[in-house]
């Protein structure tokens, strides 16, 4: 069974930084040939939104066109960790941040594709 686990959130100004992890227990490695993990987000009253994809194989990785050149997302792979690093944050960036695999090497935009979710790590940025 895989579990991820969200960390690094927290309170921020306007213009600041902050480096999100998710940590993925269960070896994911060992479970699946090929997969992709992602971040999404969820703004209160809003649908959860896609915000970066990585497919695990090849290192490709997509971004929203919201945060594109304002975050980054990396990986560790002898810890079975992703990152975001989130930088010139603005207050419409503030939303519970959830990281999310699936098993397959496809970067999807739709939250139902993904199978696996932590629970969300709180990203609040003020004006």
């Amino acid at each position: 069974q895989v579990q991820l686990v969200e960390s690094g959130g927290g309170l921020v100004q306007a213009g600041g930084s902050l480096r999100l992890s998710c940590a993925a227990s269960g070896r994911m490695f060992s479970l699946f040939v090929e997969y992709t993990m992602v971040w999404f987000r969820q703004a209160p009253g809003k649908e959860r939104e896609f915000v970066s994809g990585m497919i695990w194989i090849d290192g490709t990785t997509n971004y929203s066109g919201s945060v594109k050149g304002r975050f980054i997302m990396s990986r560790d792979d002898a810890r079975d960790m992703v990152f975001l690093e989130m930088n010139s944050l603005k207050p419409e960036d503030t939303a519970v941040y959830y990281c999310a695999a699936t098993a397959r090497p496809d970067i999807s935009y739709m939250a139902s594709e993904y199978n696996y979710w932590g629970p969300g790590t709180q990203v609040t940025v003020s004006s």
